[in-house]
């Protein structure tokens, strides 16, 4: 029951920790626009709760980009009636989460093809298809051929760009030769440790803030492919701000966490384009790397490029993600996936602060 893509992983460093030089700052606006409409803390909240409650009565939900109103896709009209008790606005399909599950097996199944990906897009009740460049002619043939056969369950991009490893150098986080990001600095009683992608954890237990400095972590967990985060614990007694580099000069303060919702504005930090802004346009994505397939990913149109991987994507004090990859970006549309942070947090038993 795993969909696929194969994805740009970029190894890099976002700094939102204070102790390899810079100070915890104050908590300000990222310096461009962010597109979309932002989830509150309520609406977080509910959908999270309608989400236990409706099962496979639900395709999901997602924000209006209009109104802001939270929409949740159900399947019946009693569960429509539950939705609008709860104050959430209810739309009525016809596939459900278990119809577009199904028809993502049939493409992991039939197409999987390097260079492709899948998701479900609960605004239009639709599994989001993408395919870049790399993509010959006889394969994108396969593919449509397959999406043709599940009907208007599906739909079909082309994306430019192609996704694919990337490996960074830079005066960052560095462990076994690579450059990383650190995405929140998370705890566990009095314990300190930082989140990052998995990939980048895979590389190497101690982690340093410069070639030849001291070491500032040790890893304590690695997850990748399947998942794609680890946990670095800080070393010497460390207390790091529980915060996010914006480059302006200022910091954005994290103070909890969520999954992110479709067609909610997020933020990403990375060392290399810095902060950017997009929106989330599909859940439950899977990524086939070469390394092997990573699921339950979130798409958004933020953008990315090597050296921004493990990096934060947020929306005001929220933590979302943990940068895992890009197909690239095309002036200001990118493709940034990342990894859902709750999840981490479970394993690991930490919380941000």
């Amino acid at each position: 029951m795993r969909r696929t893509l194969r994805a740009r992983i970029c190894l890099a460093v976002i700094l939102a920790l204070p102790v390899v030089g810079l100070g915890p700052g104050t908590a300000g606006a990222a310096p461009d626009p962010v597109p979309g409409v932002t989830a509150s803390p309520t609406q977080y909240s509910l959908d999270s709760r309608l989400e236990r409650a409706l099962g496979d009565h639900s395709a999901g939900s997602y924000l209006d980009t209009k109104t802001g109103e939270l929409v949740v896709t159900v399947t019946d009209a009693a569960s429509a009636d539950k939705v609008r008790a709860a104050g959430a606005h209810a739309k009525l399909v016809k596939r459900s989460t278990e119809r577009l599950e199904a028809a993502m097996d049939t493409l992991e199944a039939q197409a999987k093809i390097t260079g492709t990906s899948w998701g479900i897009d609960p605004s239009t009740n639709q599994v989001a298809i993408e395919a870049d460049r790399s993509v010959s002619a006889p394969s994108m043939t396969q593919l449509q051929k397959v999406a043709a056969g599940l009907g208007d369950a599906v739909r079909i991009k082309r994306v430019p760009g192609v996704f694919k490893r990337e490996v960074a150098g830079g005066n960052a986080i560095y462990g076994g030769g690579f450059r990383c990001s650190a995405a929140f600095n998370v705890s566990k009683g009095t314990a300190r440790y930082f989140l990052t992608a998995g990939h980048c954890t895979n590389e190497a237990v101690n982690w340093y803030a410069s070639p030849g400095g001291p070491i500032i972590g040790l890893r304590r967990g690695t997850s990748f492919p399947g998942n794609d985060y680890g946990i670095v614990r800080y070393t010497g007694g460390a207390l790091p701000a529980g915060n996010v580099n914006l480059y302006n000069g200022s910091y954005q303060d994290i103070t909890t966490a969520a999954n992110a919702i479709v067609g909610q504005a997020i933020r990403k930090s990375g060392s290399t384009t810095h902060v950017t802004s997009g929106r989330v346009t599909a859940v439950n994505v899977t990524v086939n790397y070469v390394e092997g397939p990573t699921y339950g990913m979130v798409r958004t149109t933020a953008c990315s490029a090597a050296g921004d991987s493990g990096g934060a994507h947020f929306a005001g004090t929220t933590a979302l993600g943990i940068h895992s990859g890009s197909s690239g970006c095309t002036g200001t549309n990118g493709s940034a996936i990342h990894q859902p942070v709750r999840e981490a947090l479970s394993v690991y038993g930490v919380a941000v602060y």
